[in-house]
């Protein structure tokens, strides 16, 4: 099977063809000027990865909700239970930049972090 792509892994935006085999791994990858375009198309297929970038709600903030982000990338898979969880979250004001808002989310080994500040 033939698979187009874009890499993204860096500004130039190469279009990548990735030939996967019948065990569902790859082959070959066309089209990339770097070693990085290859390797995000192995790992694109493999095994996806995503950042989560959201909000939780506040109590007793001046702001209902506080935005965060993943402190690093999770499995594409699990994006929407993580998105479950967020949604039950409610944290207590005060909140500041880079506080963990929800530890190891769905044990991935990944924080969800505040990217801003909410004053109680």
């Amino acid at each position: 099977m033939l698979k187009e792509m874009i890499c993204v892994s860096c500004p130039i935006g190469c279009s990548l063809k990735v030939e996967i085999a019948q065990d569902g791994s790859v082959a070959n990858v066309e089209g990339n000027q770097c070693n990085r375009g290859h390797t995000y198309a192995v790992d694109e297929i493999t095994r996806p990865m995503r950042m989560l970038t959201t909000t939780v709600a506040v109590e007793g903030g001046k702001c209902p909700l506080v935005p965060v982000r993943s402190a690093g990338p999770i499995p594409k898979d699990l994006l929407l239970q993580s998105m479950k969880v967020v949604n039950s979250t409610k944290v207590k004001a005060p909140v500041k930049l880079g506080d963990v808002v929800i530890k190891n989310i769905l044990k991935t080994g990944v924080d969800l972090i505040a990217t801003a500040d909410c004053e109680g």
